[in-house]
C-alpha cells in the first residue's frame, strides 16, 4: 500500500532517491537528513514505491540502503511513481470539478459568469460553507489556461474562457504511450496517460497496460527524477526566456544561482545523462550545466536578441565533440591513423558513423613492415601486423572544442592506431601513459 502522506516539496524526494539509486550504499548519517525523522519518513516513503527494489547491506558503520533495478526485467519506469505523490488541498480537488462540469456544457463564459456560476450552482448548494474567493477562481482559470485545459480569448475588457475538447481514445493509443513513457525524456506524461487509461490504478512497480510490448536494451531510468527540471527548461526556450538555475554540484553543497538563455538540451546516448547548453550572461559564453545537479529552474524575462545566441551555438556546434565546451574562441587539431585489415570493413564504417564533426580519408598503401608507431612515444613499440596481412590506412581529422573528452573513444582502437597527433599534448601524454600501463601489465 502507498504512503498515505503526499509530499509538497518534491525536490526533497529527488535528492532522496538520487542518493538511494546514484550514489548508493549511504548510511542514515551520510544523507545530510535534518533529522533521523526525516530521513526515516522519506525513507518509508520510498519504500512504500520502490519497496521491491529496495535492498541492503550491513557494513561496520551500520545498515546502507541503495536501489538496485536490473533494466532488463522492468518493462515500466518504477520512479515515475513518485510524481503521483504530489499534494494538493481540498480547494484545489472541488475548483478542479466544479470548473470541468461547468465549462463542459456551454460555450464561452466570461470570469463573473464563471464565479456566479459557480456560486449559485455548486457552493450555495454545497452542505458544507466554502469560501469563495475570486482571485483563487481567477489563478486557477490562468493555470488551466497555461496547460491546456481551457482557452481564453479577449472581448473589450472582458475575458472568456471555455473548455478544450480534449477527449482521446486512449487505449489505441497505449502503445505509442508505453514507447513514449520509457524512451522520451518526458516520459512521465506518457507513464500519466497510461495510469489514465487503467483507471489510474497503476500500484507501483506494476507494469502499465501496453508496456510489455516493448523491452529496452539500455533503460535509462534515474533521469525520469529530471523531469520537471527539463519542463521548467523546454518551457522558457520555448518562449524565448531566460533562466535561474540553482545548482549543486556535490552533496551537502549550497546551490549556486546561474543566469542563462537555455539554447539547447543534450542527452547522452550511451548514459542517458542530459544536459542543458545555455549562454551564461556573468562569463558571456557557452557552457553546459548537468540537469540532474539543477535544483530548480526559475522563468525570466523574454530574451529579445535570442536570435543571436541561436547564430552563435551554429558556429559554436561545428567543433563540438561532446558536453565540454573548452574554451569557445580556440579549438584543438587532432589526427589519429588507423589500420584496418581485410576484411574489416565494419572498422571504416564505424569511423564514418562515428566521426561527428570530422573527416575520414584513406592513405595510400604502405608495406606493412614498414608500418610503426610515430606520435612521438620514446619508447614506442612497433605496430605488428599479421604476416602477409592486406593493410589499409584510414586518417581521421577534427577540430574539437575539447579532445581530452575524445579519449574513450579513441581507446576504443588501440591495436590498430599506427599515429596520433594532438595539438593538445595532454592528449598524447595520456595516450602514451595508457599505452605503457598495457605494456607493463601485458609484460610485452
Amino acid at each position: 500500500m502507498a504512503y498515505g502522506e503526499l509530499i509538497k516539496n518534491f525536490e526533497s524526494i529527488r535528492d532522496y532517491m538520487r542518493e538511494f539509486y546514484v550514489f548508493g550504499f549511504r548510511r542514515r548519517g551520510e544523507i545530510g537528513a535534518k533529522s533521523a525523522r526525516s530521513y526515516d519518513n522519506e525513507r518509508r516513503r520510498i519504500e512504500s514505491w520502490l519497496g521491491g527494489y529496495m535492498s541492503f547491506t550491513w557494513s561496520p558503520s551500520g545498515r546502507a540502503r541503495f536501489l538496485s533495478v536490473d533494466g532488463r526485467d522492468i518493462l515500466h519506469n518504477p520512479l515515475y511513481q513518485a510524481f503521483r505523490a504530489k499534494s494538493f488541498t481540498d480547494n484545489d480537488i472541488v475548483l478542479h470539478f466544479y470548473l470541468l462540469d461547468l465549462l463542459g456544457e456551454k460555450e464561452w463564459l466570461s470570469f463573473r459568469e464563471i464565479v456566479d456560476g459557480l456560486q449559485e450552482e455548486y457552493f450555495d448548494k454545497s452542505e458544507r460553507p466554502f469560501l469563495l474567493d475570486e482571485s483563487t477562481v481567477r489563478n486557477k482559470l490562468k493555470e488551466y489556461v497555461k496547460i491546456g485545459l481551457f482557452e481564453q480569448k479577449k472581448d473589450g475588457k472582458s475575458i472568456f474562457y471555455r473548455r478544450v475538447n480534449s477527449r482521446v481514445d486512449l487505449p489505441s493509443w497505449a502503445d505509442a504511450a508505453a514507447f513514449f513513457s520509457e524512451e522520451n525524456p518526458l516520459g512521465v506524461i506518457g507513464s500519466f496517460l497510461l495510469a489514465r487509461g487503467n483507471a489510474g490504478e497503476v500500484a507501483a512497480g506494476d507494469d502499465a497496460p501496453g508496456t510489455e510490448c516493448f523491452q529496452f536494451r539500455h533503460h535509462y531510468m534515474l533521469y525520469a527524477l529530471d523531469c520537471q527540471v527539463l519542463y521548467g527548461l523546454l518551457d522558457a526556450m520555448h518562449d524565448k526566456c531566460t533562466v535561474r538555475l540553482a545548482v549543486s554540484r556535490r552533496r551537502r553543497e549550497a546551490a549556486r544561482k546561474y543566469d542563462i538563455y537555455p539554447v539547447r538540451i543534450f542527452i547522452s546516448t550511451q548514459t542517458g545523462r542530459e544536459y542543458v547548453l545555455g549562454y551564461e550572461y556573468v562569463l558571456g559564453k557557452l557552457s553546459f550545466f548537468r540537469l540532474d545537479h539543477v535544483k530548480g529552474v526559475e522563468k525570466g524575462r523574454r530574451e529579445e536578441n535570442w536570435e543571436s545566441h541561436e547564430r552563435r551555438f551554429e558556429k559554436f556546434r561545428k567543433n563540438l565533440w561532446g558536453v565540454s565546451a573548452g574554451q569557445e574562441r580556440r579549438t584543438e587539431h587532432l589526427e589519429m591513423t588507423v589500420a584496418v585489415h581485410g576484411g574489416e570493413e565494419h572498422i571504416v564504417r564505424r569511423l564514418e558513423r562515428e566521426k561527428r564533426n570530422g573527416r575520414v580519408e584513406k592513405l595510400d598503401g604502405e608495406a606493412c613492415q614498414n608500418v610503426a608507431w610515430a606520435h612521438g612515444m620514446s619508447k614506442a613499440r612497433p605496430y605488428a601486423p599479421k604476416p602477409c596481412d592486406a593493410v589499409e590506412l584510414y586518417r581521421y581529422t577534427t577540430n574539437a572544442r575539447d579532445t581530452v573528452e575524445m579519449l574513450p573513444w579513441i581507446r576504443t582502437f588501440i591495436g590498430r592506431i599506427v599515429k596520433l597527433e594532438c595539438s593538445n599534448p595532454a592528449v598524447a601524454a595520456t595516450f602514451e601513459n595508457d599505452m605503457r600501463e598495457l605494456y607493463d601489465a601485458y609484460q610485452v
